[in-house]
């Protein structure tokens, strides 16, 4: 069995480890060590919980050498706020022992007082890619020092809008530097800035996006709408004590509220809800809330839950289908970690079947229907934005009269904003069509 110490690391990041109590490297710890130990830039292709963190900081800490310079020598770019403060945590947590020093910068707080930690001088920087733009540009930040740069999560980076500070960033940074970027996905996106930016990077991967995940076990519902999806739900929680630590994902913040609204008359002060609406002390609050065991569970969206580790899930519940076939297995595999088991609940309605195709084709098998429970009501009733797909869908197959593309356009722009994040596949209409599916994902899976 592999060990740590076969890295051979330095006495004080190996003292860390051991205070940790951790023993055996996870296989991307293992891929990645001798790569980045080698100089070379590196594409890590993995999915979330799978250790990626410490898979970058261990070869890092090990290559790293002091210097009295104030200026960063790592920087580690990350998509959200949580995720800068949980990788701050893991850098202190190694280094320790280590005369290094940690800033971590992100939005929605007083630029002055980060500008003030900056000037004090950092060598490890992390943040996200919009504050250290704008340190940047202040001259606050200098790259001169700088010699690895660390992209985690840059998949969902881009998916949140980065890419014109991310380039910015990169072309202001010397060109002799390591690069090590981390993706769950491999998309045309990542490559353009792969071909742009790096140095012929060694690719290392540790599963394909679509393996299903054997320790987690998968069931789906139908279900007509959004408020038989509450009736299923809150049954499923009142008639099974297991369900002690989960995550409910839905596609939009304004939906996240409305079904937090529907647990609290019936499980009040059981559940937080974090989505980007929220400030940066209640996200951080109620994720430690999570964490220490005082909630139940947690109703989230996909951005704010990217990459985040949270231990011991029990259940996920996709109280909504993803987007993103992709996006389902980052969400199942918050559960059914290391030697644990977990289990993954689905509710899908008729205007979800597709995305649950696409699923099943990206994991080349069927997801198991359950049968719904007979003591769950089924309700008539439809919330607004249900109300107004019906519309627009009915006015789609309406024949246009003599302003019949006015009037389409029109109705259209009725559509309900959610508050959710871009749709990045165009979906398409009518019935689903596997073999076009399957053809897609044999494309994407040659990319």
């Amino acid at each position: 069995m592999s060990t740590f110490e076969q890295f051979n690391l330095p006495k004080s990041v190996q003292k860390a480890i051991d205070d940790l109590g951790f023993v055996t490297p996870t296989p991307i710890q293992e891929k990645s060590f001798s790569v980045i130990m080698s100089g070379r830039d590196m594409m890590g292709i993995a999915q979330t919980g799978t250790g990626k963190t410490f898979a970058y900081l261990l070869p890092l800490l090990k290559l790293y050498k002091f210097t009295p310079g104030h200026t960063p020598k790592i920087v580690i770019l990350v998509p959200t706020r949580e995720l800068v403060v949980q990788v701050v945590e893991e850098v202190e947590k190694l280094t320790q022992y280590m005369s290094v020093r940690t800033v971590g910068i992100f939005g929605g707080v007083n630029i002055n007082t980060q500008k003030t930690t900056v000037y004090t001088g950092c060598d490890i920087l992390v943040g996200t890619p919009g504050r250290i733009m704008d340190l940047t540009l202040d001259n606050v930040i200098r790259f001169e020092e700088m010699q690895k740069l660390v992209i985690d999560e840059f998949d969902e980076m881009l998916n949140l809008g980065f890419r014109l500070q991310l380039t910015s960033i990169l072309a202001m940074m010397p060109k002799k530097r390591q690069n090590i970027l981390f993706s769950a996905t491999m998309t045309e996106e990542v490559d353009a800035i792969l071909n742009d930016y790096f140095d012929y990077p060694e690719e290392v991967t540790l599963s394909a996006s679509g393996t299903p995940l054997e320790n987690i076990t998968q069931i789906t519902y139908n279900v007509p709408n959004f408020n038989t999806k509450i009736n299923l739900l809150k049954h499923l929680l009142a008639t099974n004590e297991d369900m002690s630590r989960i995550l409910v994902f839905v596609n939009n913040k304004k939906i996240s509220d409305m079904v937090f609204e529907r647990m609290e008359e019936d499980f009040e002060g059981q559940f937080g809800v974090i989505h980007s609406n929220k400030s940066q002390n209640y996200r951080l609050t109620t994720m430690a809330e999570f964490q220490a065991g005082n909630l139940r569970g947690l109703i989230t969206t996909d951005i704010m839950a990217r990459g985040l580790d949270i231990s011991n899930i029990t259940h996920v519940i996709n109280f909504e289908m993803p987007e993103a076939g992709e996006l389902y297995m980052h969400r199942i595999g918050r559960t059914g970690r290391a030697d644990a088991t977990g289990t993954a609940v689905s509710f899908v309605t008729p205007r979800e079947e597709e995305s649950k195709v696409e699923v099943e084709v990206l994991m080349n098998m069927e997801l198991d229907i359950e049968d719904f429970p007979e003591e769950v009501e089924i309700s008539l009733k439809l919330i607004e934005p249900e109300k107004d797909r019906q519309v627009i869908k009915y006015a789609k197959k309406k024949k246009p009269d003599g302003d019949g593309a006015f009037h389409d356009k029109a109705k259209k722009n009725t559509k309900v904003n959610l508050g959710g994040p871009s749709k990045t596949k165009k979906k398409t209409h009518g019935s689903v069509n596997r073999n076009m599916l399957k053809t897609r994902a044999a494309k994407k899976k040659k990319k």
